[in-house]
């Protein structure tokens, strides 16, 4: 049935018990997927339109936001769902306005007198779809002094100059950054052919700020602005190897001096954090070998005229391990003192023949494989770029090996003297979900000695900013491990911050962690409301920093971090050698004011409030509304935030720390005045069959007239009642728009789901049908015309929900898993993790070693598959059959079951298609 025309016909019918607004059926197109053409210019009267599919194309998102140094200039840009995108550089002291077509990825000199961009080609047919491939390039490694970006396709990068307007711009550019003082910003080009695989370099302009001098200089693989900027480090990549090496050019002289030169590869260009000692890896890959062999070229001290320089060379090296090679796959670091350089090292191996026609190509599945086959497939690359972290000591050249094939994954410190190894091969292939167990180990970075720290953790909360502490939990206690001492502290006073709500069988997380005291004496973490410092030698009590203000008022309080610079910076070992503190982070100042954010556990009211150490904390916003976004200006007391409801869109406001008279700075959508639409109900407050008190969001219809009964759409997940003030923006997507039906004149109920272990679907059915009676029985919904919708895991519930009641009109389910029996033993295709931990533990929670070999009965009690019998509502099911979570035949065995019992059921299916429709023309399909 893949005719459009049959398609056509067959799925207003299954819902015409439940489409009874005329102008939402009539405004569709009988063409499925394409919007119903326009006659005659729009003479709408504001406030008149009705909002449909063909109408989404218009709509922006906001992106690419950002402020200056100095907080005067904020860049942010409209990201239409059909069309081009437009960068705007905006002040926010005047009128001056910079827009810039195609424009994206901006970032601002640390001066704040310059902002780079790309600009793209026009695409043509417009952007495409959200949620799809996007044409707009994801932001690059943030360089020594500014961020940058990498661009793909045409596109050329422009300069900015905030005061004057003047551009500068250089065609065909790769990356950007600025060096830190804002002397000079640095451009990579791309190849001008793209089929040119003879070499890596391209040509790099450098281009003087103040005076425009630009100089060029070819085949440029990798380069990095030293911590002052100024000084250049540069890798070349030639031709035949023809002048490769690493040089150094002195920006302010223009004078290049080379480092070290040789017809191999260089890779993995690294300054230190002070910026004044430089590494870098130098090998060929021999014939045959899978893997390059390197040598460590280490400079320290080039602020001097030499510097002092270290060769590291593993083959004629006593102390390194035989059969590996020190790895390009990682790129180096140093350690704070420049006294230590950490590398990845891989083990060589001879390259692969070619598996001909003739030979046998088999995946072997054994049962003692740690990770299954279908994981080890997906995570091949990965794999093949992997290496263990070691560390060459560069004063005395001794190389000492940190990880090893037990233990994979080091965490240094931030002074790089000592790291947490984790050991997970005791607990490897057990079920699991969302974090396995490990033993943890304390790892001396100069010796490689290691020492227990605890088994069998799950949850870790990392290292201290100092290099002191690494805090974690345990047997729902938490404890710091002390470095220097190498002991554990319980540091909780025995009160018990575990997340007690998580209705999850695993082993339950704290409600959450916000964060190491700049001073090295305190953690601080949360219950469910308040915020509490907890001294980190468990020498004192747990103090409460919010004064208990959020439990009495039912208010969840959040450490913010507005002092963390938004563009992150360099970031230390995170990211790199299984992570670390970030170079930026220097813990929380508790001498100084804090800003918490604020949510409403009830009133769903939200926004930020002030806290003084010492004092009950006060609001600086706190409105019935979603307020959130908050980012701070670095030198400047000035932020942006968002607020939205159901029916404002979150554009940005500026203000500053007190939140004092903000001031809006975007209007992405100004024709939202010309639509009929929806508002919200007070909130829905019921219980379900165990007496547990939940919430539901009702959205009422455009020209809501009360005491008069709609029909009603119910879309749900898990809890959904924090999106109460959610602003419904129309978006080409398989989940329903909810301004869309309450523009033609729908309800949209999206109540609260929490559940039972080992009986999710019992439980989905108990707290949606509450809600839906709660909701009929308050004079609200038409109780003859209610719709239900779910995906994913809401899939599995409408599924499930299907077969219990016949409380719907209609049904669509997409995605859904619909027999636990064979989900069970199933890939998620995603990772190829079989889903017997997200059956057991995870969201399905059936419940921990509960199988359906032990409890056969109970699966089949909780899987629609076994109660399709009990169908007496039409349904119909979406499916992608390329869904990388949720196999396609979970959908197929539902179709096939119903079908074969006289079910009124359609299936959707999307050839190729993913777990959420990637595709718009499919999209729009399914939205009609």
């Amino acid at each position: 049935m893949r005719r459009f025309a049959s398609s056509t016909i067959l799925v207003p019918l299954l819902l015409a018990s439940v489409l009874t607004t005329p102008s939402f059926v009539a405004s569709q197109n009988p063409r499925r997927g394409r919007p119903a053409p326009t006659a005659a210019p729009d003479t709408t009267p504001p406030g008149s339109k009705v909002l449909n599919v063909d109408e989404y194309g218009r709509w922006k998102r906001i992106a690419s936001t950002g402020l200056s140094n100095d907080g005067n200039w904020m860049t942010y840009a409209y990201n239409p769902n059909d069309g081009d995108d437009t960068l705007f550089v905006k002040a926010l002291d005047t009128d001056k306005l910079y827009t810039i077509p195609l424009g994206s990825s901006p970032s601002f000199s640390d001066d704040s007198r310059w902002v780079g961009y790309y600009v793209s080609e026009p695409a043509g047919n417009g952007r495409g779809a959200r949620g799809g491939p996007s044409t707009t390039p994801p932001p690059g490694p943030p360089g020594r002094g500014g961020r940058g970006g990498t661009a793909a396709g045409p596109r050329h990068f422009e300069l900015l100059e905030l005061a004057t307007g003047d551009k500068w711009s250089a065609p065909n550019a790769r990356e950007f950054k600025f060096s830190q003082g804002s002397k000079y910003v640095a451009v990579h080009m791309n190849k001008q052919s793209r089929q040119d695989t003879t070499h890596d370099g391209t040509d790099l302009l450098i281009r003087q700020l103040n005076g425009g001098v630009t100089r060029n200089i070819g085949n440029v693989s990798q380069y990095d602005f030293d911590d002052a900027g100024d000084m250049l480090a540069y890798t070349v990549d030639a031709v035949d190897n023809l002048g490769n090496g690493i040089y150094l050019l002195d920006l302010g002289s223009g004078a290049t001096r080379t480092l070290d030169a040789a017809a191999d590869e260089f890779d993995g260009l690294a300054w230190s954090d002070e910026g004044t000692d430089l590494a870098v890896l130098r090998g060929t890959k021999a014939e045959g070998k899978r893997q390059r062999s390197n040598v460590l070229l280490a400079w320290t001290d080039l602020s001097a005229t030499a510097g002092r320089e270290t060769l590291y060379d593993p083959s004629k090296a006593s102390d390194f391990p035989e059969g590996y090679v020190l790895s390009e796959y990682a790129t180096p670091q140093w350690g704070r003192d420049g006294s230590r350089v950490f590398v990845g090292i891989k083990q060589q191996e001879d390259e692969l023949p070619r598996i001909g026609n003739d030979q046998a190509n088999v995946d072997i599945w054994h049962w003692k494989d740690a990770d299954v086959q279908s994981v080890q497939i997906v995570r091949l690359q990965q794999e093949l770029r992997a290496t263990l972290s070691s560390v060459v000591l560069v004063p005395s050249g001794k190389f000492v090996q940190l990880a090893d094939s037990a233990m994979t994954n080091v965490q240094l410190a931030r002074d790089g003297t000592w790291g947490v190894g984790r050991n997970d091969t005791t607990y490897r292939g057990e079920v699991a979900w969302g974090g396995t167990h490990a033993d943890y180990y304390r790892v001396n970075t100069t010796t490689g000695e290691r020492s227990l720290i605890a088994g069998k953790l799950m949850r870790t909360q990392g290292i201290s900013p100092d290099s002191k502490w690494f805090l974690y939990q345990k047997d729902g206690h938490l404890f710091a491990y002390n470095a220097a001492a190498g002991k554990s502290t319980q540091v909780d006073g025995g009160m018990d911050f575990v997340n007690t709500d998580d209705d999850h069988d695993y082993e339950k997380p704290i409600w959450g962690f916000g964060g190491w005291s700049k001073d090295g004496r305190s953690a601080l973490v949360y219950d469910k409301y308040d915020v509490w410092q907890l001294p980190l030698t468990g020498s004192g009590k747990p103090l409460d920093l919010t004064k208990g203000v959020g439990a009495a008022q039912q208010i969840q309080f959040r450490v913010v971090r507005l002092d963390l610079p938004g563009r992150g910076g360099r970031g230390g070992f995170r990211g790199r050698f299984g992570g670390g503190p970030s170079t930026e982070d220097n813990g929380v100042d508790l001498t100084k004011p804090l800003t918490l954010s604020a949510y409403g556990e009830w009133t769903k009211k939200s926004g930020y409030w002030g806290l003084t150490v010492g004092q009950e904390p006060k609001p600086l916003i706190y409105e019935d509304k979603r307020v959130d976004g908050v980012s701070k200006a670095e030198d400047a007391d000035r932020v942006i935030f968002t607020e939205q409801t159901f029916q404002e869109f979150p554009d940005f406001w500026v203000t500053n720390t007190s939140f004092a008279s903000p001031k809006k700075v975007t209007d992405a959508n100004p024709f939202i005045i010309d639509y009929k639409w929806g508002s919200k109900a007070p909130l829905i407050d019921y219980t379900n069959s165990n007496g547990q008190h939940l919430q539901a969001t009702l959205t009422l219809p455009a020209g809501y007239e009360p005491g008069k009964k709609y029909p009603m759409i119910v879309y749900f997940y898990e809890i959904m009642s924090n999106t109460q003030h959610q602003f419904s923006m129309p978006s080409f997507d398989d989940r329903p728009q909810m301004s869309t039906y309450a523009s033609n004149g729908y309800l949209v109920l999206q109540p609260d789901v929490v559940y039972e272990i080992g009986k999710p679907g019992t439980s989905a059915v108990d707290c949606v049908t509450s809600a839906v009676q709660k909701v009929i029985d308050m004079g609200y919904a038409d109780p003859a015309h209610i719709g239900l919708q779910g995906h994913s895991w809401g899939g599995y519930q409408s599924s499930y929900i299907l077969t219990q009641t016949n409380m719907f009109a209609a049904i669509v389910t997409g995605a859904p898993p619909t027999d636990l029996i064979s989900f069970y033993d199933e890939t998620y295709p995603g990772s190829g993790t079989l889903q017997q931990g997200i059956t057991e533990v995870g969201q399905v929670r059936m419940g921990d070693n509960v199988t359906p070999w032990n409890h056969t009965q109970l699966y089949e009690d909780q899987s629609a598959i076994f109660n399709v019998t009990k169908i007496t509502t039409p349904f119909m099911i979406l499916h992608g059959t390329a869904d990388n979570a949720v196999d396609w035949h979970q959908g197929l065995e539902l179709y096939g079951a119903a079908r074969r019992n006289g079910k009124k059921v359609i299936l959707l299916s999307y050839p190729g298609e993913p777990h959420h429709l990637s595709k718009k023309p499919n999209q729009i399909d399914f939205q009609i």
